[in-house]
């Protein structure tokens, strides 16, 4: 839990050697490098994974990237803590000590071997598994040891009824890495491999559904070569498992993060996008465009846009009685990325119909666009901005027609 800072600021003073001398707060995982200083364990890795190689305090070169942790400073401060309950100061919690090279490499060995029971295969996953879920740094030790290859064997392994909790483990730990370009050919290049990812998405447990769509955008993020990427985004029912992630209620929100992201991937590959469509990409988009956190709102707006670059998409969405409203909306309030993305969206829809531009229009759409481009955003962003004002000049109102000679139209510059 994170200190209060509050009365922090008022009634307690932070002891000096509790803070971290790279972030200069409170220390919650001391941990001590080679040149005997102490850094909070986020911050001096934060420090390295920067290209520096000397210690911040001492600027002495760092020849280990072994950190120790500093347990007697740790619980120095957990009794500070609990000593400053009165002034609001919560208790850092114990940190999990983080995986090692040789746990790793033992965990990874059992789980591979054949040879080893069921039961012991699946303890030594599920401990991988624990790791992989507890930290950024924990994934990186696994990476670094051939993991996604034993696991990608583990997962595609004869699939006995006495082996399936074998390949859904080593599917969950799969599924929160990234896969090079040889990991994703591993799979794309096997048909069988592609249909059993494909039918884990029907899978009665949700969780293994998710995990399924998670891997199979990490596969299309992976694989550079269209015809690859065309080979899953062209198998039956692949768009309706995937909308039926997103689709899944609210109070499961992984859902819906994981499930924009596979559709957006999916949604790459343009010759299959008319699947989307059919599939009813367009009314779950527009029902969760509003509950989107930041990222994911880019996601969508972003499969927004490439599904309004085919007519079937783009009549879809015209039809759909919220797009131009909920797009006009949000045009500015998310991100650079993201105005981008509905600038490109509404240009599409207002360039088919006329009728989407009078609605554009009295929605509000002309003050957005006005503001768009005198504001930071990308250049193509407001590229796309200048281009739709031109395109929505017959439907502005005619006091703002009348004054509108000196904006300048002349200045679009085009693709």
């Amino acid at each position: 839990m994170p200190v209060s800072l509050e009365p922090l600021d008022v009634g307690v003073q932070i002891p000096y050697h509790f803070r971290c001398p790279i972030s200069l707060e409170l220390m919650r995982d001391p941990v001590i490098v080679n040149t005997g200083q102490t850094y909070d364990r986020s911050s001096i890795e934060s420090w390295v994974a920067t290209g520096n190689t000397t210690c911040p305090v001492t600027r002495l070169p760092l020849t280990d990237f072994t950190f120790i942790p500093n347990h007697t400073l740790r619980r120095l401060i957990q009794d500070w803590c609990v000593a400053n309950r009165s002034y609001g100061v919560e208790r850092i919690p114990t940190p999990k000590q983080p995986a090692d090279p040789v746990t790793v490499r033992l965990l990874l060995s059992q789980a591979a071997s054949e040879s080893n029971t069921r039961h012991a295969r699946l303890s030594a996953l599920r401990r991988l598994r624990g790791l992989a879920r507890d930290s950024e740094h924990n994934r990186s030790v696994i990476s670094t040891h051939n993991a996604r290859d034993v696991l990608i064997g583990i997962l595609f392994s004869e699939s006995k009824a006495n082996s399936l909790e074998l390949n859904l483990e080593a599917l969950t730990i799969l599924s929160s890495f990234s896969l090079s370009e040889s990991e994703c050919a591993m799979v794309t290049l096997d048909p069988d491999r592609i249909s059993y990812i494909i039918s884990l998405l029907s899978h009665s447990s949700i969780e293994v559904r998710i995990n399924s769509a998670a891997l199979l955008e990490n596969i299309i993020a992976g694989t550079r070569l269209p015809e690859n990427r065309a080979e899953i985004s062209n198998r039956d029912e692949v768009f309706e498992r995937v909308i039926e992630i997103l689709n899944y209620p609210l109070t499961y929100p992984r859902a819906m993060k994981v499930g924009i992201k596979a559709l957006f991937a999916l949604c790459l590959v343009k010759q299959h996008r008319h699947k989307a469509v059919d599939a009813g990409a367009v009314e779950a988009i527009i029902n969760r465009l509003p509950d989107f956190e930041k990222c994911d709102a880019e996601r969508a707006l972003a499969t927004v846009e490439l599904l309004c670059r085919i007519p079937e998409g783009c009549a879809a969405f015209a039809s759909h009685a919220l797009t131009v409203p909920l797009l006009v909306k949000i045009i500015l309030k998310i991100s650079n990325r993201a105005t981008e993305y509905a600038a490109g969206a509404l240009l599409s829809l207002c360039t088919a119909a006329e009728r989407l531009q009078r609605e554009a229009v009295a929605t509000g759409l002309l003050t957005q666009l006005l503001l768009l481009v005198q504001s930071d955003c990308t250049e193509r962003a407001k590229r796309k901005a200048q281009m739709l004002l031109k395109l929505l000049r017959d439907s502005w109102p005619e006091k703002c027609a009348g004054n509108s000679d000196g904006f300048a139209c002349c200045d679009v510059v085009r693709f």
